[in-house]
């Protein structure tokens, strides 16, 4: 969140153009006290503004967090219990809007897994870690990262491998493997997957195979 500072630091003058320069004191409020206060005004006025049936205010606040971005069940749950809805209010409402389409985790895993893997690379493993975080039931995970084989995870794999291979250049063998093994491990893709990707993206890159094998065995 962006914070406003003054330049003179906390006891810096203002300047009044009609008189002496005042202290921060004498001048008033902060911008930033301004815009907390006007924040947090707009947060009553939206609450003040909910409809006061339970139900009513359940429907509204789920309508509004899902626009523009799906969101599962679980999540959607959470914010009515943050919001203080009535449990009962608040499962009638999500049975209401699952009845309908409007949440539909199956599709959100579906979709969460092709989109997370196309942007960041990440293996079956992670998403499925990002799905258990939102409340994806366990057996919708299993169908969703299942879509992505085994054949597809290595093409991905190799392709974030040559990527990353120019900018390890010049560093020694043991601090490049690491570095390129490490990197696929942080997105989600088993120890043997990485290290099999790496070995042979330096063997392609030129690297003495029988020198590989001393750091990759049976590989």
């Amino acid at each position: 969140m962006a914070s406003a500072s003054g330049a003179g630091g906390p006891e810096a003058d203002i300047e009044d153009s009609d008189g002496p320069a005042l202290s921060r004191a004498e001048a008033g409020p902060s911008r930033a006290s301004a815009r907390s206060r006007s924040r947090s005004g707009g947060r009553s006025q939206e609450r003040e503004a909910e409809p006061a049936d339970p139900v009513e205010r359940a429907r509204a606040i789920c309508l509004r967090l899902l626009t523009g971005t799906p969101r599962t069940r679980q999540q959607l749950a959470d914010a009515l219990r943050k919001r203080e809805v009535p449990e009962e209010a608040a499962e009638e409402v999500l049975a209401r809007f699952e009845d309908v389409g409007l949440i539909d985790d199956t599709a959100f895993a579906a979709a969460w897994v092709e989109s997370r893997h196309h942007s960041r690379g990440l293996a079956r493993r992670a998403l499925a870690r990002e799905l258990r975080t939102k409340g994806v039931d366990s057996a919708v995970i299993d169908e969703a990262v299942g879509r992505l084989d085994s054949d597809r995870e290595e093409e991905t794999a190799r392709a974030l491998v040559e990527r990353k291979l120019r900018s390890t250049r010049g560093l020694d063998r043991d601090k490049r493997l690491r570095r390129l093994a490490g990197m696929l491990a942080r997105k989600g893709y088993s120890e043997g997957l990485a290290l099999r990707v790496v070995r042979r993206a330096l063997e392609e890159e030129g690297e003495d195979p029988e020198v590989l094998e001393e750091h990759f065995p049976g590989l």
